[in-house]
């Protein structure tokens, strides 16, 4: 294959040819049929002497933060006994990560080791695939080259932002709320156990005074007998409801739900996702924050619909984490019914666009819907959190919550 220079050489030797043919100069003619032969010659001879090259990826990281830097490394091996001539080497990217990077690798001898590598900045979480790799071996003028394609990729997870809901603005202020909310969610892991009566040699602090009080004697709480907890985590990811996915609402809410994830999976519980298009499924650890990385909108139009993969995992002994955004007044008894099943609930509500910056007459729509969703969930037992897209969930998480004035109203 010719490259841009090897094409322009052959072209300016045809023109040399018809001039000297036309002026009747032998020598001419002969120094221009060379110029049209010598980029064809220089991939001839890099053909023929084509080496075996092998070229490794590795990544510095396979999960990472947006905002992380990844450092990529390209470990080329020549197994051949002759030294490889120069080397254009090109690893494509995804354009969430950058421009493909081109990397230049000259001696590399027989039977030698040599590792390039480059960086990229993911600013947007999402699952992509690095490469693949292509080689190219062209001559010392650069006439012709020759390209390899190497097939291998490399997945690589951005995970969303995970917020630290432990950690207070105002530690004087807001940390106890933020505890009682945490408290709960998490009460359910809190409520089982098993009761035996005291016998000598027992662990004092294992006394269970509230069993004490009720009944007179001394009860010992086999912590031995626990049950996990359990929470389900729903995201409402239809685009009627957030809009697309990787817009400013849609994010927020993928944001707000992998904080309180990676909470409750700190707390111990067991945990199921459930999304407008998927149904329940258990994850723990990282491969929610997986999960959650390749998530996209869906068009499903009804939130009644989208709830029925919710009711199905319904549990008294499970809490319910629902992300969306405020539902209409008509969808919000979808959601209370929902909710009948489970034992502590919250509701983060999103709203698809930021008030303070649409017009009068649609940022007063956005605030009226979720003030009357937040107050009939309020009146139904849950804990609502309302947030606009650029409102981090740590700064609303330590805020007293809302429900006594709800039920008041």
């Amino acid at each position: 294959m010719l490259t841009p220079r090897g094409v322009s050489l052959s072209l300016t030797g045809a023109v040399m040819w018809g001039a000297a043919r036309l002026i009747g100069s032998p020598g001419v003619e002969v120094v221009a049929l060379g110029l049209i032969a010598l980029p064809f010659l220089a991939g001839m001879a890099i053909r023929h002497g084509r080496r075996d090259i092998v070229v490794r990826r590795h990544l510095s990281n396979a999960r990472i933060r947006p905002g992380q830097r990844l450092t990529v490394s390209l470990h080329l091996r020549n197994l051949s006994p002759s030294a490889a001539p120069l080397l254009l080497l090109e690893d494509l990217l995804p354009p969430a990560l950058g421009r493909a990077a081109r990397l230049v690798v000259s001696d590399l001898r027989g039977h030698t080791d040599r590792t390039v590598s480059y960086s990229a900045l993911p600013q947007a979480r999402g699952r992509y695939a690095v490469g693949p790799a292509t080689l190219d071996t062209t001559d010392p003028f650069g006439l012709a080259r020759v390209r390899v394609r190497m097939d291998d990729r490399d997945e690589l997870i951005v995970t969303p932002e995970v917020e630290d809901l432990s950690a207070s603005p105002d530690a004087t202020v807001g940390m106890s709320v933020g505890a009682a909310r945490a408290r709960q969610l998490l009460r359910t892991g809190e409520d089982y156990y098993t009761m035996r009566a005291y016998q000598q040699g027992d662990d004092l602090r294992r006394i269970h005074w509230p069993s004490v009080a009720r009944t007179g004697e001394l009860m010992i709480r086999q912590d031995e007998a626990t049950k996990r907890a359990a929470g389900v985590l729903f995201v409402d990811n239809r685009e009627a409801a957030l809009g697309p996915a990787y817009g400013a609402a849609f994010e927020r809410a993928i944001s707000s739900a992998a904080s309180v994830a990676a909470m409750l999976d700190q707390a111990g519980f067991t945990l199921r996702l459930a999304s407008s298009d998927t149904p329940a499924a258990p994850l723990a650890g990282e491969r929610i924050l997986d999960a959650l990385a390749g998530m996209v909108h869906t068009r499903i139009p009804s939130l009644a619909t989208a709830l029925g993969h919710a009711r199905s995992a319904a549990s008294s002994d499970s809490s319910l984490i629902f992300v969306g955004a405020p539902p209409a007044a008509q969808e919000v008894p979808s959601l209370l019914r929902a909710g009948t099943g489970f034992g502590a609930k919250l509701a983060i509500f999103v709203h698809p666009v930021e008030p303070a910056a649409a017009p009068a007459s649609r940022r007063e729509q956005l605030l009226s819907r979720a003030t009357q969703a937040s107050m009939a969930a309020s009146r139904a037992g849950w804990d609502c959190i309302v947030l606009s897209p650029s409102t981090r969930l740590s700064e609303r998480w330590h805020v007293p919550t809302q429900r006594r004035l709800a039920f008041n109203a």
